[in-house]
């Protein structure tokens, strides 16, 4: 399996060790990984994040940069939040939104790594549209949940329609 890591520039704000680890497909899974690492070194509620693409692309680890900086300058970020990209996930898709999800694809054992007493919070970034977006905000994440089950919902795919 190989893995490498992408360093990225943050001004100072994050922690010396934060970076975005890249993994390509592998045996394991068909899709490349992107996950923070550093992200919950000075934060209160610390958290790391990870999301899947189909495809190769640097841009996901900005997206993930700027989440990590906006928890680390105060700003809360945690479990069912959504948040702004500020532009579509990958290029021409919908989805210009992400959902921070428990791991379902990995299950109960990534969710809560414990650390020197200090349990840190592995969560999915989902991309989503603005329309769902607005109907979690609107509905509840368990209906925007329901819509993910019940519509065939393929979170790997940059140019598929809402599911609402």
């Amino acid at each position: 399996m190989i893995f490498y890591v992408c360093f990225v520039l943050t001004m100072g704000y994050l922690h010396p060790d934060f970076t975005v680890l890249v993994i390509p497909p592998n045996d394991k899974r068909e899709m490349w990984t992107y996950a923070t690492i550093g992200m919950s070194n000075t934060v209160s509620d610390p958290i790391e994040i990870h999301l899947f693409s189909e495809k190769e692309n640097d841009d996901l680890a900005e997206i993930l940069t700027a989440i990590a900086y906006y928890k680390l300058t105060g700003n809360n970020v945690d479990l069912n939040d959504t948040v702004n990209f500020g532009r579509p996930w990958l290029p021409n898709s919908k989805c210009e939104y992400g959902l921070i999800s428990l791991p379902y694809l990995d299950g109960l054992e990534l969710e809560k790594f414990w650390v020197d007493n200090t349990a840190i919070s592995f969560y999915w970034l989902i991309p989503i549209t603005k329309q769902e977006r607005d109907y979690r905000w609107k509905y509840g994440i368990e209906k925007l949940e329901e819509y993910f089950d019940n519509e065939n919902f393929n979170y790997l795919n940059p140019f598929r329609r809402s599911v609402v």
